[in-house]
């Protein structure tokens, strides 16, 4: 398809005349067209940009289907009532309504599981996968980094039910395959970690992400065995004994109050207290004042009903010097002790937990989608429920098992744009960029050639402007990412076609009769 130029089309001669790589991302967005920021963390997004996010939803709808997902349409609001029954309603990053009943939905645990308690007759409908697609809100306190993290979002989310964990873990898992098919359509290197399931809970889940210097998140691959984890996530042994003289304790108790749990450390690590769920399933993680704490311990007669956990990391030893135990009438039956536990945040160069073998290599990455195996974390207490035929004819009550799903549309954009630039510019994958190639040209297409290129069915603008040389037209569409320049110009009918994608430069003159096979061809690669 052949159209013209967007109407407003960046000539801005002062950013054309920088080095891309010295111009942070975000100002790139804003100045060459694609985004607009009416306000920090909020984003009109202009014909450029949009153009993207059309493309990139296309793929996950495909492949979201070819998973065997319903898409549906949910409203932004959100009851505070159903927040409530989760314990979700205290999150400070909600943004609540005048009435305090109403929230902008960030996510829609709560309403994807009312919606199917209220609509589901039988186990017989199962398995269900719902998505949807569109604009989130999320009250950040401190937007940064343009579509990195803003107070609004474009996410695809997806929530699947099943009638038990097996039959969930199977849908999980055909989501995961389908995740592999939207990456791999994008042609940037990504990885998928093992991360900690943090407020949205569940037992598992999985994060997606780009490698890069500037992420904010911390990820560690096994030179041995593979595992990939993210910082919370990643079980470390020193590469040789430690002698750890000095040692630090942070205090925890079991969600029911009545396990006191101690994790000691060495003072010069930081401990990681995701991992310490590994021992203790039913750690709080939120109540993190020692005082308060150890108060609920001080009492002689109610320590009668309490146990403690102590948990001693890898690098301590019995030459280390512990603090005093800050309650002296325990009775020592009711102390247990574990050692040899990794519980302080891993570092590059020390021994995967997992094979016990291989080192470990860390990088910086930008997380782009997640995926989380909930359980009945929401179906328990919104009660939602089937009657499955049980032994003897008998039927019982069971809750559904779930899974979420999340893609960050504008994230995957902002990330790919911070990864692929150099600089000359952005470096789109074909399969989003705004379009797939420029025609550039100083005057009007003939007939014979316009038909030619209408018959590649590839998404074109056509650059004619008469008052802008050659030279700026290619530097414009570089700057843009547009990994095709198809430069018509006084060789005619050989044309000069500048292929600028990811991982791949290449300048060629091709015959008008050999153009649309050339591309192609080339489509394939970037």
């Amino acid at each position: 398809m052949l159209r013209q130029l967007p109407r407003i089309y960046s000539t801005n001669a002062e950013i054309l005349s920088k080095d891309f790589r010295k111009v942070p991302t975000h100002q790139l967005y804003t100045k060459l067209g694609f985004i607009n920021h009416p306000k920090q963390g909020l984003v009109h997004w202009m014909p450029p940009g949009w153009n993207m996010v059309r493309k990139l939803q296309t793929i996950i709808h495909r492949h979201m289907v070819g998973a065997g997902a319903e898409e549906v349409n949910l409203s932004l609001l959100s009851s505070a009532e159903l927040w409530n029954k989760t314990g979700r309603w205290e999150n400070n990053e909600l943004f609540k309504l005048n009435d305090g009943e109403t929230c902008l939905a960030a996510t829609c645990e709560e309403e994807i599981t009312q919606l199917v308690k209220n609509q589901i007759a039988s186990y017989k409908s199962l398995p269900l996968l719902y998505y949807q697609i569109k604009e989130k809100y999320r009250d950040e306190k401190r937007p940064r980094g343009g579509l990195l993290r803003g107070r609004e979002f474009l996410m695809k989310d997806a929530y699947s039910f099943d009638i038990d964990e097996k039959s969930a873990m199977e849908t999980y898992n055909t989501v995961v395959n389908a995740y592999h098919g939207v990456f791999k359509e994008l042609k940037v290197p990504y990885v998928k970690a093992e991360a900690d399931t943090g407020d949205i809970g569940g037992s598992l889940s999985h994060e997606w992400l780009y490698l890069h210097p500037q992420g904010e998140d911390t990820v560690f691959v096994c030179k041995s065995c593979g595992t990939t984890s993210n910082m919370e996530k990643t079980f470390s042994f020193p590469q040789t004994p430690q002698d750890c003289k000095n040692v630090s304790v942070r205090y925890f108790t079991t969600k029911d109050g009545n396990t006191l749990v101690c994790a000691y450390f060495p003072s010069d690590r930081i401990l990681q207290p995701t991992l310490l769920k590994e021992e203790i399933p039913d750690i709080d993680l939120k109540n993190t004042e020692s005082d308060k704490i150890l108060d609920q311990f001080s009492n002689p007669e109610t320590m009668l009903n309490k146990k403690v956990v102590r948990i001693m990391d890898s690098r301590l030893t019995s030459r280390s010097h512990f603090p005093d135990f800050p309650i002296p009438f325990v009775n020592r039956s009711f102390i247990t002790t574990l050692t040899d536990i990794p519980i302080v945040t891993a570092e590059a160069g020390e021994i995967c937990g997992s094979c016990e073998d291989g080192e470990l290599e860390c990088s910086r990455a930008i997380e782009v989608a997640h995926t989380f195996y909930l359980g009945d974390k929401y179906t328990d207490p919104l009660e939602c429920t089937v009657q499955v035929p049980g032994p003897n004819g008998v039927t019982e009550e069971r809750n559904l098992m779930m899974g979420c799903y999340g893609i960050g549309l504008s994230r995957i954009i902002g990330a790919i744009g911070e990864i692929c630039k150099d600089e000359n510019g952005f470096r789109w994958p074909a399969a989003i960029s705004p379009w797939t190639a420029t025609v550039i040209t100083s005057g009007e297409l003939g007939e014979d050639l316009k038909q030619t290129l209408e018959s590649m069915n590839i998404d074109m603008c056509v650059d004619s402007r008469s008052k802008v040389g050659i030279g700026k037209k290619v530097r414009q569409s570089q700057a843009m990412g547009i990994p095709i320049s198809i430069i018509v110009g006084n060789k005619y009918p050989q044309i000069e076609v500048n292929v600028r994608g990811v991982g791949k430069d290449e300048v060629r003159m091709v015959g008008v009769d050999e153009l649309g096979e050339y591309v192609g061809r080339v489509l394939k690669e970037i």
